[in-house]
């Protein structure tokens, strides 16, 4: 307990440090500059602002308040990462998820590692240890290699090296962003894995990959039905893949009509039940990070 109260003042020491005009700390050969740079210091919440070069675009409110919740009870465990922009002004690097828990609880301060960067490596940064998370779904780390690539101007060879992928497993994430929006959101929603988008890329008709998509979901096809049904799809003649990618047509039993929408409001998420006339089915719930499958879980059990 001595050495946790022992490095939290020191934090609260170098906060003082960074608000003092003759300590203005703007790289690593400023003087104090090792006393702060890479060390966790406390900030000013107020003082930081949210990283424009953020790729993760989807915070679910729920698992939001849940963290902070955690946060009022335990504080934060793991500091955020910041870069200096000016006097006594951050941007955030990493942890927006945190920060914006700690403004919701009403934090007046957070801790943080401090950077210095420019804005280039300002992005990579955010971008590369943004795709180390677990949670991200694989649009956003699409999204997030093509940015490197374009903004960064890196090759898919030095990339590959960056963040520890094979150059063959980042391709096929950027060929991902190839599919129709529509597709696009169904990932993100969980409707459908990676494994169901690699194989409907091959699908060139916008029109009947999306037809196809809606026929995976409605009828729960596994990915090797997938890769099936495409492969059938693309031997076909127009004739036979008129046919293969017409959409399901299987009528919902009504018990299931009557209350799906009250089960989608109590879970706060698209709910997706595949059901056969004989009244079998099952009811797929997708979650976006740790956070809301907990918090659904919740809900599930009754706590």
């Amino acid at each position: 307990m001595a050495k946790a109260t022992k490095k939290q003042a020191l934090g609260r020491g170098l906060s003082a440090l960074l608000k003092d005009p003759e300590n203005d700390i703007q790289s690593v050969s400023d003087k104090n500059a090792d006393q702060v740079i890479g060390n966790v210091v406390e900030l000013d919440i107020n003082a930081i602002e949210v990283n424009p070069f953020q790729p993760r675009t989807n915070f679910s409110e729920e698992a939001l308040q849940e963290l902070a919740s955690s946060i009022r009870e335990l504080g934060i465990i793991q500091p955020i990462t910041v870069r200096k922009l000016e006097f006594n002004k951050f941007q955030l690097v990493s942890g927006e998820r945190r920060f914006r828990a700690s403004k919701i609880v009403g934090l007046k301060t957070i801790p943080a590692y401090i950077r210095i960067a420019n804005d280039q490596e300002s992005l990579e940064m955010a971008l590369v240890e943004n795709i180390q998370r677990q949670d991200l779904d694989p649009i956003e780390v699409a999204l997030s290699y093509q940015r490197l690539i374009e903004e960064v101007e890196i090759t898919q060879e030095k990339l590959s090296d960056r963040v520890g992928k094979k150059r063959s497993t980042i391709t096929n994430y950027l060929r991902l962003l190839k599919l129709h929006p529509i597709i696009q959101t169904g990932m993100r929603d969980g409707f459908i894995s990676m494994g169901h988008g690699r194989a409907l890329i091959n699908i060139e008709k916008n029109k009947d990959q999306i037809d196809i998509y809606e026929k995976i979901v409605a009828e729960g096809l596994s990915v090797r039905d997938t890769e099936q049904l495409v492969k059938a799809y693309k031997e076909g003649s127009e004739k036979e893949k008129s046919t293969i990618a017409k959409k399901s047509k299987k009528s919902v039993p009504g018990f299931i009509s009557e209350n799906l929408e009250a089960i989608k409001e109590n879970l706060a998420v698209k709910v997706d039940i595949r059901a056969s006339s004989n009244g079998k089915g099952k009811i797929v719930i997708p979650f976006h990070s740790e956070e809301e499958f907990h918090r659904l879980r919740k809900i599930l059990s009754g706590e």
